[in-house]
């Protein structure tokens, strides 16, 4: 055999060989992986292909890191990766990791801010939240946190969050204020949201929003004091949070804007982070004649147009506190 037909021979063996490595390559790309149960990766921001390979290598994601630099490579997806935090399923073959990593199909976390929270206690919530990321930030003013469900990721900051509720009450505010009824006793947006923190605070129940609301707005128009208990909590708690007690005569007493006992009007803002539909109640607020409420006992309130018949919804609620207070069992020494 010539020279030229060796050197084609030894040519056509190594491009076999070549091939078949490759082939067998391919074939390891899509197999099952060697995960026998979900784990979770964190890969850093600014991790190169090979820095990536071995953190799920290490993982035990990927049998062979250089397999996983190999199938990188060849899809293309080598410069595509994207960091963060990854959920990889038992069993997951290397081009799918690839997949995962070149979409950033990153975990999901969600925070519930629930409504009528300060922002104190909501900054609390983000300070608690161990994948964000950053030191909490100034205390923004309440009112002006959107309260929601918000999906986050791994590396996130706690004020890129606070920003994205401060943009949605915003936008939430705008929207409702521009659908508001008309000949409402409020200035600006922002005493419409200051209605809405108080009628949050009063009632737990969604159906009786707009009428609480109507209570207020008929207490501003005839000249009426508010008398909103959580307004005095809001001044003895600073915007803390919860009181933790029940009130006394002489918390009514405390010389503060926020105490609806002692100030006419409303108070110089929100007490509170209202949801959207507290806002709408406000701004839309249920025409009645009604001036007075109170606890029934069930969850709800006990409306009254007049103070004699409110003294009596008064009556009937002290004597369900006194009930219940009786079926209580004593407290244990122990």
């Amino acid at each position: 055999m010539g020279w030229g037909l060796r050197a084609a021979a030894g040519a056509l063996a190594v491009a076999t060989l070549l091939g078949g490595a490759t082939l067998w390559g391919a074939m390891r790309l899509v197999a099952p992986g060697p995960l026998t149960e979900s784990t979770t990766v964190v890969i850093p921001r600014g991790s190169g292909l090979e820095a990536v390979a071995i953190t799920l290598g290490d993982a035990g994601v990927v049998e062979s890191p250089l397999l996983f630099v190999f199938g990188a490579r060849l899809s293309g997806a080598g410069r595509e990766l994207k960091a963060g935090e990854y959920a990889f399923a038992p069993g997951v073959s290397i081009d799918d990791v690839l997949e995962q990593m070149r979409r950033g199909k990153t975990v999901v976390h969600r925070l519930t801010v629930p409504e009528g929270l300060t922002s104190a206690q909501i900054l609390g919530l983000l300070e608690k939240e161990p994948v964000l990321t950053g030191g909490v930030p100034q205390r923004p003013k309440d009112g002006s946190l959107l309260p929601e469900t918000y999906n986050f990721s791994y590396g996130d900051s706690r004020e890129q969050l606070v920003e994205r509720m401060q943009r949605g009450m915003t936008q939430v505010l705008a929207e409702a204020w521009k659908g508001r009824d008309k000949d409402l006793p409020y200035k600006s947006p922002e005493e419409a949201l200051t209605m809405a923190s108080i009628v949050e605070k009063e009632t737990g129940v969604a159906a009786e929003r707009a009428k609480v609301a109507g209570v207020y707005v008929n207490r501003l128009e005839a000249g009426m004091r508010l008398q909103s208990d959580p307004t005095v909590i809001y001044a003895l708690t600073d915007g803390a949070g919860e009181l933790g007690r029940a009130l006394t005569r002489n918390d009514l007493r405390i010389e503060s804007p926020y105490n609806t006992y002692a100030v006419a009007g409303l108070p110089p803002g929100p007490i509170a982070n209202p949801g959207k539909a507290s806002i709408l109640a406000a701004l839309k607020p249920e025409r009645h004649e009604y001036l007075y409420f109170v606890a029934d006992g069930t969850g709800g309130h006990a409306f009254a147009k007049t103070l004699p018949d409110h003294n009596r919804n008064v009556a009937r609620w002290r004597d369900v506190q006194r009930r219940q207070s009786a079926e209580q069992p004593p407290a244990s020494n122990d």
